[in-house]
């Protein structure tokens, strides 16, 4: 019996004649802190869709606990309930307020009852530090107080794993650093996540695997401490020696 929680099988995905992701193969294990890193338009946030489901994978397998969730009649709902997705572009929802966002997918999808839910969601908001805000609305946030609130909503639902799709990107830079601490903290708390970023010195300092991927492939995948110290491939060094000249 595998120890994996998630495993990528020779998974392929193309638009029409554009082929955007071929045999992606990596596993997720408990406690995992996987980066997945390289140029804009390589496929990282494509593959993070297909795992989530968001796309249908041309071919190949995505296995949670060794269930292909890519087969026909599988309940995309509830494997979303257990590998949650934190957004770029937070994806809150503007007419509740800071609470309600962290409190309507337990009570839809869960079916928690309202105070179950709220109290739950007054947890994660206090470990992200967003409980003084919980009457606010998201136009009254920073974009690092919503993707804090973003993050406290995913946590909220309980989940195995967590993907986070270049969760800094739209965000002024003074206030990356709030959101990564916020990840490095459920890191150090046994948090499973794949993190797509170009935050290089997260994916060097926070993960335990680091997958490269240009052009739809994986290039290198490895520790950290390999890949950035010792990559074996040209386009991997390439790739690095641009993040160590800054």
């Amino acid at each position: 019996m595998s120890d994996s929680i998630l495993e990528v099988r020779h998974l392929s995905k193309a638009f029409g004649a554009n082929v955007v992701l071929r045999d992606i193969d990596f596993t997720v294990r408990p406690g995992d802190v996987t980066s997945i890193i390289g140029a804009s338009g390589s496929g990282k946030s494509t593959l993070l869709r297909c795992i989530n489901l968001l796309e249908t994978p041309t071919s190949g397998e995505v296995l949670f606990h060794g269930t292909d969730i890519t087969a026909r009649g599988y309940d995309a709902t509830a494997y979303r309930a257990k590998v949650g997705m934190v957004f770029q572009s937070f994806n809150l929802f503007n007419n509740m307020t800071v609470l309600e966002n962290c409190m309507v997918g337990q009570i839809k999808v869960l079916k928690k009852h309202k105070e179950d839910a709220r109290a739950n969601a007054m947890r994660y908001l206090e470990q992200v530090g967003m409980a003084p805000y919980i009457n606010a609305r998201p136009r009254q946030l920073s974009g690092g107080q919503k993707q804090r609130v973003a993050i406290a909503r995913a946590l909220a639902m309980e989940p195995e794993v967590l993907l986070f799709d270049e969760p800094t990107s739209a965000l002024d830079p003074e206030m990356v650093g709030e959101v990564l601490s916020v990840m490095q903290d459920l890191a150090k708390n046994g948090m499973t996540m794949l993190v797509v970023t170009h935050e290089m010195a997260f994916a060097r300092d926070v993960s335990n695997h680091v997958v490269f991927m240009a052009d739809g492939v994986i290039c290198e995948q490895g520790a950290p401490q390999e890949l950035f110290n010792h990559p074996q491939q040209a386009r991997t060094q390439e790739f690095l020696s641009r993040f160590r000249a800054n």
